[in-house]
């Protein structure tokens, strides 16, 4: 051995047998941040990994929910409680202890929309922007190429193996993350009848909305709750709650009437006093229509004239419906105006509603046993919207950040485009404007006047429960599909076979 290796041996054994600094020894040891460290890890030590067989998944889906815009509503969440906004933790961060990254590009794009990245999740594919439960096969907006492209969804696994199945969303139920549980479509826009084509409609293609109802995976979704209703109902029938508005339908079919005709414990509700009157444990199936759109934004919801239920309080019936199922279920919960708020330049709405998907969160953990239950908790794909800045600690995180070298405050929220930048003239003077303001609109960079558009970014993936510790480091999208397939053991499960759609 040469001098050089016997000089690095000894060298390594010294450092090995050198006496550990003693960690009461340094000298902050006593600061609260430095104690607060240590618990944390004492707590992630004592971790188990969860390997047993999942007999009921969660999919919580929050639409848009960008690393930026969990901090935001962490920090919003605590200061509207009073408490440290900055160390404040949402219900999804504190109870869902497995946390990864998922890489939200599609087949065709860097940038992804929602319907190929719900795809994704509820069927292991990646696929095409602007497409729906298909694989990369497909050829955008030509219906004919659907045939020999479609997916079979963990939806579709679950019922045709006899478990329960739901599907809650404050979007339309028929728009691209809740279809993708369901449908299969060369564009994503063909939420009814009126928006086929003559081709698509002689080639036998079929709407969403009609797809949902027509749906032959086992006996049918036990829980469909959403927004989204003008699809179900034709143009000559009036919306109850909508004055002068009417459904959407133009090819003879009441969806509404078709979909209660299908079942002997079924009901129908529209409004929140319905929903609150349904009793789950003599209920079989529920439908709920709360809005010709979209639902409200938790901010607007209490003013709504028919009255709609929160996140949490479709989460929680959902819930109380598949519970009775003794084989287990499969549940879809959308927070899907998360999205629709930040395209707007809103972040106050953005935020709100973030609180609202929390909420059902926290609902959903206490009503379900974590030993047989996996929760997942992700995002389809990001938004621009950033936080900036040199705020001092506490500052409000609607509130102003500094004044740039104009001379004019800025936020500390902004977007990288949208409906927030002003195209000439430079930027607005904020020094007046209470930025905090539920209407108020981010300032962005670059002007967009209708809508501010996705981001590439990746977003996170929380998890609790049976092979949860199979969401770490950064993964692929699809793979939220494998893991759920593995932790409910899917393909070990009898599938009856389906007829086609």
């Amino acid at each position: 051995m040469n001098k050089l290796a016997l000089a690095l041996l000894a060298g390594a054994s010294a450092i090995a047998t050198a006496p550990a600094f003693a960690q009461d020894a340094l000298p902050q040891v006593n600061d609260s941040y430095f104690k607060q460290a240590q618990a944390e890890l004492d707590r992630i030590i004592a971790r188990q990994p969860n390997t047993g067989k999942a007999k009921n998944v969660i999919l919580f889906v929050a639409d848009g929910l960008s690393v930026p815009t969990v901090t935001a509503a962490r920090i919003f969440d605590g200061q509207k409680k009073g408490v440290d906004g900055e160390s404040n933790k949402l219900a999804f961060e504190e109870l869902l202890p497995y946390v990864a990254l998922a890489k939200t590009y599609t087949h065709d794009a860097q940038v992804a929309d929602s319907a190929p990245t719900a795809t994704a999740m509820v069927s292991g594919v990646k696929s095409v922007n602007g497409t729906v439960g298909v694989t990369q096969a497909i050829k955008y907006k030509d219906c004919t190429s659907v045939k020999g492209a479609e997916v079979t969804t963990i939806f579709e696994q679950a019922e045709n193996a006899g478990l329960s199945t739901g599907v809650v969303s404050t979007a339309r139920i028929t728009h691209a993350t809740p279809a993708a549980t369901y449908a299969k479509v060369a564009n994503r826009d063909q939420e009814n009848d009126s928006q086929l084509s003559d081709a698509d409609k002689a080639a036998g293609c079929k709407d969403i909305a009609a797809q949902l109802v027509d749906w032959p995976a086992g006996n049918g979704f036990e829980v469909i709750l959403g927004g989204g209703r003008s699809n179900f109902m034709l143009k000559d029938q009036a919306d109850p709650e909508a004055d002068g508005k009417t459904g959407s339908r133009t090819d003879g079919r009441d969806l509404v009437k078709e979909w209660q005709a299908k079942y002997n414990d079924a009901a129908y509700v529209w409004n929140k006093a319905e929903f609150d009157a349904i009793d789950a444990a003599k209920t079989g199936h529920l439908f709920g229509l709360f809005e010709r759109s979209h639902m409200q934004y938790e901010t607007d919801r209490a003013k709504d004239k028919g009255g709609e239920p929160s996140l949490a309080e479709m989460t929680e019936k959902a819930i109380d419906m598949l519970s009775k199922d003794e084989d287990g279920y499969v549940l879809m919960v959308e927070a899907g105006r998360i999205d629709h708020a930040h395209h707007a330049g809103n972040a106050y709405r953005a935020l709100e509603d973030t609180l609202a998907l929390s909420e059902a969160v926290k609902v959903a953990l206490a009503k379900v046993n974590p030993e047989e239950t996996l929760v997942v908790l992700t995002a389809d794909h990001s938004h621009t919207m950033t936080i900036s800045g040199y705020p001092k600690r506490n500052n409000p995180i609607l509130g102003i950040a500094g004044k740039a070298d104009d001379g004019k405050p800025y936020t500390t929220l902004g977007y990288m485009n949208g409906p927030g930048a002003t195209a000439e003239g430079g930027r607005a003077d904020l020094t007046n404007v209470d930025t905090s303001e539920p209407d108020f609109l981010q300032q962005a960079l670059v002007p967009l006047g209708e809508s501010e558009t996705h981001a590439g970014d990746d977003v996170p993936v929380f998890a609790q429960g049976p092979w949860a510790h199979l969401f770490q480091g950064v993964i692929e999208q699809n793979m939220i599909y494998h893991v759920i397939a593995k932790a409910t053991d899917m393909a070990a499960k009898p599938q009856k076979q389906a007829s086609a759609n």
